[in-house]
């Protein structure tokens, strides 16, 4: 009897003058990718190859295929399968390492644009993205900041209704939902209201459902110090958080706070010795969730887009310009979100992708 058919992971190479195409290959090369397909252009993959001293077998797709075999054991010197869709800008391996380009940003938003829609179809388990450059996709004149704002435009148009989306940037040891994320500091206060804290907790809630989690618990975070100390410092915890809260509470969402954004996250993390008290933890801003989960590791920190119809995860590093192209990346954090992708895809099978948000 012949094996049956497994999809496979689709892995974005990101803008080709970071460090993306890098750390797909160190993954490859250590038996991490046989059930995956590379979403990008062959000849940045092999200026990557070069870098390393790698020699690579690459099996260019110049179609999409009906039927995959399972996935070969690991190291098993599998040629590393590549989808190089149409509309790629033409000289790509030849772009500076390192540097802003328009043509980079182009290619990057391309394979975005490709391995979502064969994921929303159900053509493949998920996605994993590498790290693209949001300046060189503005310079490309593509309309969105990130793959986060890319994702939740192309799976709308796929359900055929807007689409609530949060980023979630997790790791053994912690987990943290973002209720704003590309937004300037002074913007992203004013865009803070109890609607969108509410959809947030909601989101969450339904992640940590689909994670197993009886009753998630979801530890929020204020926006000023000390929570704002009873409006002292500030009344946006009194006026727009609670409420939420209590919003959520009313739903049987296990949501408490707002708690003072310098300790919660000590709280939360689970650690050898030291069992965290919550599930998540929800940051109103950007920085305010993202750095205590990058002081504990960017190598293990892996981003996921919670209330998509997909599975995606990202590594929780950037394109690394300073790196790119001295064979000095590490794969570490790319390793982990394929992992998290297949651990997600594998708890979404059967139940149908659209059904709510994955964690």
């Amino acid at each position: 009897m012949s094996a049956p058919s497994v999809l496979p992971l689709l892995l974005t190479m990101g803008d080709p003058c970071g460090i993306g195409p890098e750390i797909i290959l160190k993954a490859w090369a250590a038996g991490e990718c046989d059930d995956a397909v590379v979403v990008g252009d062959p000849g940045v993959i092999q200026r990557a190859a070069a870098v390393l001293g790698l020699s690579v077998d690459m099996d260019v797709l110049a179609q999409w295929p009906a039927a995959w075999p399972s996935p070969s054991p690991v190291g098993s010197g599998r040629s590393l399968r590549v989808l190089a869709p149409a509309g790629l800008p033409s000289g790509l391996a030849a772009l500076p390492w390192g540097q802003v380009h328009a043509d980079a940003g182009r290619a990057a938003a391309v394979c975005i644009d490709v391995a979502s829609g064969l994921t929303l179809q159900g053509r493949a388990a998920a996605m994993v993205t590498a790290p693209i450059h949001k300046e060189a996709l503005g310079a490309a004149g593509v309309p969105f900041p990130g793959h986060t704002e890319m994702l939740q435009a192309a799976a709308a148009a796929h359900v055929g209704r807007p689409l609530a989306v949060r980023m979630m940037l997790a790791n053994e040891e912690l987990r943290v939902v973002l209720v704003t994320i590309h937004l300037s500091l002074r913007r992203a206060i004013d865009a803070l209201d109890t609607p969108g804290i509410l959809e947030t907790l909601r989101i969450t809630h339904e992640a940590g459902l689909r994670a197993g989690l009886h009753a998630p618990r979801i530890a929020v975070a204020g926006l000023n110090p000390h929570a704002g100390e009873g409006g002292l410092f500030g009344d946006e915890e009194i006026r727009i958080i609670q409420p939420a809260i209590d919003a959520a509470r009313a739903e049987g969402i296990n949501a408490t706070g707002p708690f003072a954004p310098d300790t919660v996250f000590m709280r939360a993390r689970h650690a050898p010795g030291h069992p965290g008290e919550f599930d998540f933890v929800l940051a109103m801003t950007h920085d305010h969730g993202l750095i205590p989960v990058k002081y504990l590791g960017v190598e293990q920190g892996v981003n996921v887009t919670l209330g998509l119809p997909l599975v995606r995860t990202s590594p929780d590093h950037g394109t690394a310009f300073d790196i790119a192209g001295t064979g000095r990346a590490d794969p570490a954090s790319l390793v982990a979100a394929m992992k998290m992708a297949r651990r997600l895809s594998a708890q979404t099978a059967g139940q149908g992708l659209a059904r709510g948000p994955t964690p």
